[in-house]
């Protein structure tokens, strides 16, 4: 026999019992009829019998109908249910996006409150500059460098497109090529997760990459380059938990998805690349690191151009990481590189050219070539100098000089050198601050080395200076722009979500 379906199982017992409840009528008609007829004992018992077993038949039936419908009972309860968890996936997915825009919202106030903190500080200490050459007490809370300059490990490709100075960051560069771009609420995702993650709330940034990862899984299926996104935020997060283990197989799992769905020569895989390798160099693997920065530099160069920023960025890191591995000869060669792209695509006063020198520079200390990286962080100095108070001349000096005349002066009254003559330094905050703040410092560390120790406090004073004075700029000014363009920005990062919310329920 075949399998009869639920409808036809149905069908043919309301059947049955049909002919089942006229056979109980015919029989309990016949056994009145005999009854009235004559006394038929053995006949009698035939038809009560028959009778019998006919109204169990029913009541078989009967339950069978009654089963049939509590199926259909549950069937139309499960179907209910689905229906809410998905009305509930929807309302979680909303929810996680006003969490997104309120945290946003928060850290405007909390940098806003900051500012203003800052700025009261600030009308404090300039009420109390005029007497800053007397009093030394911030001198003793000012912790200086006596160590040699130590160049920073080179930045995420995914974490820091924010911070990118080159025209066509890598992230768009791949959106125009493949067609592929990540969505509003990845977006979204990423920054909220970098946010806790900067706060040190773990606890709550890994949950939150798991959860959207598995619901990413789930949707769209692993080799999907979502997925691979998503890997790398978690990677970096594990990353700055120090679980570089787990952090290295995220990136290696992206890295394979990004190569099979978007091709091996894509800017994703570049990016992914130097992210593995940023974590072995941060492990002290500058060896496994180093192939993997150069097939990342390869892929720019096929895909960009050997003249792109991106190009000149990825060329600083394979220095860092053949300098830490002694490859000197190498190192000068790529920063040279670098600093030859800047110069000609970004111009000289971009601000990676003098980070590029001052990376050059360190390189030039290692190898005890003090006169040589003197001479490039004379150059940021003056440069920056001109930038900010114009052509040098006796009366307009750079900082690196008034330093050298104090070291030369250094046994006469140094009131003949007041720092009214640098001081003016600490308030370039229109030029590079962050870097020439650096330069300052470093160029100190080398004149302390070589014994000028006056022309080092010189320069690590107006650092101490500079950084303050850049600092309240750069909370000033962030926080003018949030206040500004905050409403704009979460109405349109809104409208993105809606928009891929909807794209994405309308798929079968």
């Amino acid at each position: 026999m075949t399998q009869m379906s639920q409808d036809e199982i149905i069908t043919n017992t309301k059947t049955v019992l049909q002919g089942l409840e006229a056979l109980r009528v015919e029989h309990v008609s016949i056994m009145n009829g005999i009854a009235e007829v004559q006394k038929d004992n053995e006949k009698s018992d035939m038809l009560r019998k028959n009778i019998e077993n006919i109204e169990l038949g029913l009541s078989e039936a009967q339950v069978m109908m009654a089963l049939t419908s509590h199926l259909q009972n549950i069937e139309a309860e499960k179907q209910k249910l689905k229906t809410q968890v998905r009305r509930l996936h929807q309302e979680n997915a909303w929810l996680r996006d006003e969490l997104a825009n309120t945290q946003q919202k928060f850290q405007a106030s909390e940098q806003l409150v900051a500012q203003l903190e800052e700025e009261k500080k600030h009308l404090e200490f300039m009420a109390s500059v005029k007497k800053y050459d007397e009093n030394q007490e911030q001198d003793d809370t000012c912790e200086k460098s006596r160590t040699d300059p130590v160049v920073e490990l080179f930045p995420d490709e995914e974490n820091d497109d924010r911070n990118n100075m080159s025209p066509t960051p890598p992230s768009q560069f791949a959106n125009q090529t493949s067609g592929y771009e990540i969505p509003a609420r990845l977006r979204t995702l990423h920054n909220l997760v970098i946010q806790y993650a900067s706060q040190g709330r773990y606890e709550v940034a890994v949950p939150l990459c798991k959860q959207a990862l598995e619901d990413l899984e789930k949707t769209s299926g692993h080799d999907h380059p979502d997925v691979a996104t998503m890997l790398n935020i978690l990677a970096l997060v594990y990353r700055d938990q120090n679980k570089y283990k787990e952090a290295a197989n995220l990136l290696n799992d992206a890295l394979s998805i990004r190569g099979k769905t978007l091709g091996e020569n894509h800017p994703a895989v570049a990016a992914t690349l130097n992210n593995l390798a940023v974590l072995y160099g941060k492990r002290g693997k500058y060896k496994d690191a180093e192939p993997l920065c150069k097939r990342a530099l390869e892929i720019r160069e096929k895909v960009l151009g050997k003249d792109h920023p991106d190009v000149a960025k990825q060329l600083n890191n394979l220095a860092l990481l053949c300098q830490n591995q002694g490859k000197y000869d190498e190192v000068e060669k790529y920063y040279q590189r670098a600093l030859d792209i800047y110069e000609s695509k970004l111009g000289p006063d971009d601000p990676n050219v003098a980070k590029t020198k001052n990376n050059l520079a360190g390189c030039y200390l290692k190898q005890g070539r003090y006169t040589e990286a003197e001479l490039l962080y004379k150059q940021v100095l003056t440069r920056a100098h001109e930038r900010e108070f114009g052509a040098i001349d006796s009366k307009n000096k750079t900082i690196w000089q008034v330093a050298e005349e104090r070291e030369e002066h250094k046994f006469d009254n140094r009131e003949n050198t007041p720092y009214g003559e640098y001081g003016g330094w600490h308030k370039a905050a229109k030029v590079d601050s962050p870097t020439v703040t650096t330069t300052l410092k470093n160029l100190g560390a080398l004149y302390r080395r070589q014994g000028m120790f006056e022309a080092a406090e010189t320069l690590e004073d107006c650092a101490m200076r500079s950084k303050k004075e850049a600092y309240d700029l750069a909370k000033q000014t962030k926080v003018s722009q949030l206040l500004t363009s905050n409403e704009k920005r979460r109405s349109k990062a809104i409208k993105e979500d809606m928009d891929f919310s909807e794209e994405k329920n309308a798929k079968p």
